[in-house]
């Protein structure tokens, strides 16, 4: 695993967890990383990871409208 060394002003309140989180949980939206993979990152368990992308407003569905759509028509 990569270790990355990030400085962030003085003024941004936030602490190592929940910085982790958030990159996890972007990397996972970008599909960048499995849902595995991003709670791994994140420091929590996949159901707690899982609840943590609603609070983000990430789908845990990494699928566009468009395939959705497609896949209902398919249906």
């Amino acid at each position: 695993m990569k270790t990355l060394s990030i400085n962030l002003p003085d003024s941004v309140e936030i602490d190592a967890q929940e910085a982790r989180l958030i990159i996890a949980s972007k990397l996972f939206e970008q599909g960048k990383l499995s849902l595995g993979e991003a709670a791994e990152l994140s420091g929590f368990t996949k159901n707690g990871f899982i609840d943590k992308l609603e609070i983000l407003g990430v789908s845990v569905f990494n699928i566009s409208a468009e395939e959705l759509a497609s896949d209902f028509q398919n249906a």
